[in-house]
């Protein structure tokens, strides 16, 4: 049984986003409206659906077909900026869309070089606004293991509550065992808390378990409790905290 809700949201639920969105390609503007619309295409988060008056409809190239999806008829368009193209990355829909979609666009998220919710750089997809993440200071006692060996220890965590996540424990580098711990070179991002700064693989044995903690050095201001400090995934390590220790969820990091 889970002990963290899940994200909610069904398909094809369409509400307006309050929010100025802007994007760009080679360092052109492709689009800025505070007009956009939130569609839901699977439960998790949805996407943003622009305008076509907010869109610089100069840089669209039509590819002269279509494709047909829940939401309606979409036009399919290119992308060219110079000598920067991105085929098939948007689609233009029409008066059979779902309302509120007449003469919008959506855009393929990896389409564009940066996106952004005001002035801040989103990542990976858009951020759900019933989705909701809170970095709180905790004097819970966690420990943090992996085939008998002892990875962290800590009476001052940061904890991470996600929407459909499970709690992450975010630790004081002072209290990781580094002994066991590898630099990695994988980068990732988030929605919610920004880029991560580094990340660790660790050497249990003979054995080497791969990514398996990371840190984010410049968090979202939301999240800038964080900031410096390192987590593992709940997924692939054993946590015991309190005293007890905790089943290990699964979810798509398992």
């Amino acid at each position: 049984m889970r002990d963290y809700p899940q994200a909610i949201g069904p398909d094809d639920r369409v509400e307006p986003v309050p929010r100025r969105i802007r994007a760009y390609l080679a360092g052109e503007l492709i689009l800025d409206t505070t007009r956009a619309q939130y569609v839901w295409e699977w439960p998790f988060y949805p996407h943003y659906y622009i305008p076509l008056g907010d869109v610089n409809r100069s840089l669209l190239i039509d590819e002269h077909r279509t494709e047909r999806i829940r939401c309606g008829t979409g036009q399919v368009h290119g992308l060219q900026v110079g000598e920067t193209s991105r085929p098939s990355s948007a689609r233009c829909y029409g008066d059979d869309a779902l309302p509120g979609l007449t003469d919008t666009v959506r855009f393929d998220w990896a389409a564009m070089d940066n996106w952004f919710e005001e002035d801040e750089e989103v990542f990976v997809h858009p951020r759900n606004p019933y989705t909701r993440v809170d970095a709180l200071r905790s004097t819970r006692h966690v420990r943090v293991e992996l085939d008998g060996l002892v990875l962290a220890e800590s009476a001052s965590p940061a904890l991470v509550f996600e929407t459909g996540l499970p709690t992450r424990y975010y630790l004081n580098r002072t209290e990781l065992n580094f002994e066991h711990l590898v630099a990695s070179k994988t980068t990732t991002a988030c929605p919610y808390k920004g880029r991560t700064s580094r990340y660790w693989s660790v050497r249990a044995g003979d054995a080497v378990h791969p990514d398996l903690a990371w840190s984010y050095e410049f968090p979202t201001s939301a999240l800038m409790p964080i900031a410096g400090l390192i987590a593992f995934y709940n997924e692939k390590v054993d946590l015991v905290v309190d005293g007890e220790r905790l089943t290990r969820p699964k979810t798509h990091f398992s």
